[in-house]
């Protein structure tokens, strides 16, 4: 049986709220309602149909200034309404509301996920616009330079020698009519805040829960500048091991791969949602995690994040410039890239996933960290002795027994999971003190 999806809905009597459903088809890839039928797609059949099948078209076309097909349709002597609309190429709204059709689900767009909206309608992104108040004295000479001299090291810039600032950026389309756009501010600009909001990357040190807050700093600036000066936050306050973005392929052991720190600060600062809130990084004692607010494109889930997949930047225009300096690619391997350096540091797959309208990118210090041993559904106790066990190399029965306070058929049941688990490798010896290790 069909069931509701993105493109059908199934509605038992026609209600005049059922615009906002015309109305969130129309704005994305259109769909079909049927009026007269239940939760569970049968037909019950209507007792106003043919009047609905006069009315309904005025209705729709004074409401939201569309023209939809309407059908009447018969099944088992029972009729019911078929309203099909189609996707328009113009932002369509309903009293000045605008709805959108998201998988079985109607969204009304507010704030800047209208924003996004209706500059997707209108063919631009949000760094394509131009920025009416700035001009090239907003343009940070030193961090255009660095990008020039990237560039190219990068071999991607087209021949620019001998043109002056304001004509390279045209070349980088960060420029119309004699204007700077939106991106030229983000790449370049002296002072980005001084534009827009949140132009920064906040970076805390946590241990344990996230209210545990010991330190923080503050990186502002534009993109060039935060790519060095979160790198330099992060070795003289946070990290153990220096990182040097230089040195993509080195692997640190026992800390954080330098390749997927760098990927995970470029995906932030290259697809972040720039009218949302500010990039953040947490450094605890076992993880690290950044996050921007901005969502997914639409088509691109989470689990294509872990293969290869087409790039589809939010910001395409500041994507192409950073691409030009070798800082990204173009074939969407960035994440991939994540994934990869990881396990060739021999640490736990990171995770990707959505969180509070943005994107959480966590990598994992070791594989005994709390939180990868909750994953393996360890409790607290089992979580306990294997802290227990890093800082004593070893631990034995009767010190699992009296670290949780518990007997002795406990403490053998939930260390036998240990061992199961390949977490602890069991004791060779038998008697009171025998041991066991980690793996």
């Amino acid at each position: 049986m069909t069931k509701e999806s993105q493109h059908i809905e199934w509605k038992e009597t026609w209600r005049e709220e059922y615009l906002k459903w015309i109305c969130g088809f129309a704005n994305a890839k259109g769909g079909t309602i049927y009026i007269g039928k239940d939760d569970d797609g049968n037909v019950i059949g209507l007792e106003d149909a043919q009047q609905l099948l006069e009315t309904l078209p005025n209705r729709i076309k004074d409401g939201l200034g569309i023209i939809c097909d309407i059908n009447l349709q018969t099944e088992n002597d029972l009729e019911f309404i078929e309203i099909i609309t189609k996707p328009y190429s113009v932002p369509v709204s309903l009293r000045g509301r605008y709805y959108y059709r998201s998988g079985s689900s109607k969204l009304e767009l507010t704030g800047n996920q209208l924003n996004d909206f209706l500059l997707k309608k209108a063919g631009k992104t949000w760094d394509d616009v131009v920025e009416e108040g700035a001009s090239i004295d907003d343009i940070d000479e030193s961090s255009f330079k660095r990008f020039l001299e990237d560039a190219v090291i990068s071999g991607r810039m087209p021949e620019v020698s001998g043109l002056g600032t304001f004509e390279i950026l045209e070349k980088l389309r960060l420029v119309k009519d004699g204007k700077l756009k939106r991106g030229a501010i983000i790449l370049f600009g002296k002072d980005p805040n001084k534009f827009y909001p949140n132009i920064l990357v906040k970076i805390g040190r946590f241990t344990g829960a996230d209210e545990d807050l010991i330190f923080h700093e503050v990186e502002e600036g534009n993109l060039i500048q935060l790519l060095s000066g979160v790198t330099e936050q992060l070795n003289r306050k946070f990290l153990t091991k220096r990182i040097d973005f230089k040195g993509l392929q080195r692997i640190e052991k026992g800390e954080y791969p330098v390749a997927a720190i760098r990927e995970m600060l470029l995906n932030a600062l290259v697809h972040r949602n720039y009218m949302g809130s500010s990039v953040q990084m947490r450094v605890y004692d076992d993880k690290l995690t950044i996050w921007n607010e901005g969502s997914l494109p639409e088509g691109l889930d989470y689990e294509a994040l872990k293969r290869n997949h087409s790039s589809r930047p939010r910001n395409p225009i500041i994507a192409d410039a950073c691409f030009k300096a070798g800082y990204i690619d173009s074939w969407g391997r960035g994440t991939l890239k994540i994934y990869k350096s990881c396990l060739d540091a021999e640490l736990p797959e990171p995770e990707i996933k959505p969180l509070d309208g943005g994107v959480l990118v966590t990598l994992f210090k070791d594989y005994l960290s709390e939180d990868q041993l909750r994953k393996l559904g360890l409790n607290d106790r089992q979580i306990k002795a294997v802290t227990f066990a890093k800082a004593h190399a070893s631990i034995s029965n009767t010190d699992y027994q009296k670290l949780n306070d518990v007997r002795k058929t406990t403490a053998t049941e939930e260390l036998s999971k240990l061992v199961e688990l390949g977490i602890f490798t069991a004791p060779t010896a038998k008697g009171r003190g025998a041991k066991y290790t980690l793996n």
